[in-house]
């Protein structure tokens, strides 16, 4: 991607919450030393990996192989955005990059983590694996296989804090493509994709029709995770709790037995108020 284009684009994006501001006054020392969270790190990122399998062993195993995660190395991705299309989407490459993580300890021992594009483009992104299995001591199933997506994401923010001990995780993330083989099941998924929720339909306020940019790409999910009790109250368990998720989803191609049964559109899907407990047995 050009780089002075980026820097175009990103100065002319920070400059939007400006516009509407009057009678700016630059800051003396005092104010400033006022000021808090203004010491933190900082950190440009740009990576990707590849594991062989990943397996989970209780009895039996859990075998995920050939897992790869880094950029989306597409520039087809949310084709439905047309503005500022070779800036925001115009280059990319297997690497995940573009990426600015701030971290910040408040005064209260809040740590606040924000990942940002590091200029103003989503953070695109590409997962693939090969087999997902179960084996057991003689037999084995072939779960799934030919995984493959592509997406972005907008907003990553985490907050830990310490009143009351709760991680809560903010986040924006949108699938432009996601193909998979459910091979127990003679199931195949082909061109998954989640969004907004004003993004393919309908805008969730009922104002009108979705509009596709680079603001409403990502489904919306806010979530806690923190200690808690199991629900009957006999122990401990690592609570979840979803507090929002709002997306459109839509599903291209269904197909069972290798035919093609049809497509599925959720529009403003919205899930809240949902809680779970995790805890071995």
């Amino acid at each position: 991607m050009n780089s002075l284009k980026k820097s175009a684009l990103m100065l002319a994006f920070a400059g939007l919450p400006f516009a509407a501001q009057a009678d700016l006054k630059p800051m003396d020392d005092v104010h400033m030393g006022n000021i808090t969270g203004q010491a933190g790190v900082t950190i440009e990122l740009e990576t990707k990996l590849s594991i062989d399998e990943f397996k989970y062993t209780d009895e039996g195993s859990l075998s995920i192989k050939d897992i790869k995660f880094g950029g989306a190395n597409r520039t087809d991705i949310f084709e439905e955005i047309t503005d500022f299309r070779d800036l925001l989407f115009g280059e990319t490459s297997d690497l995940i990059d573009n990426i600015k993580v701030v971290i910040d300890v408040e005064a209260d021992g809040d740590a606040v983590i924000d990942v940002s594009p590091l200029v103003a483009a989503p953070i695109d992104f590409g997962l693939s694996t090969g087999e997902w299995s179960l084996q057991g001591a003689t037999d084995s199933t072939l779960l799934a296989s030919n995984f493959n997506m592509v997406g972005a994401f907008t907003k990553v923010g985490i907050r830990i804090d310490t009143a009351t001990d709760t991680l809560n995780l903010k986040t924006q993330v949108g699938i432009s493509d996601l193909d998979v083989d459910i091979d127990f099941l003679g199931v195949g998924i082909r061109d998954f994709k989640m969004t907004g929720a004003d993004y393919m339909g309908q805008k969730l306020d009922g104002s009108g029709p979705g509009n596709a940019n680079v603001l409403t790409l990502g489904a919306l999910i806010d979530m806690d995770v923190y200690k808690s009790t199991r629900l009957n109250g006999t122990g401990d368990a690592l609570a979840i709790d979803l507090n929002t998720f709002a997306a459109d989803i839509k599903i291209g191609e269904i197909l069972v037995g290798g035919a093609n049964i049809g497509s599925v559109m959720m529009d403003n899907l919205v899930v809240q108020d949902t809680t779970m407990r995790v805890y071995g047995h």
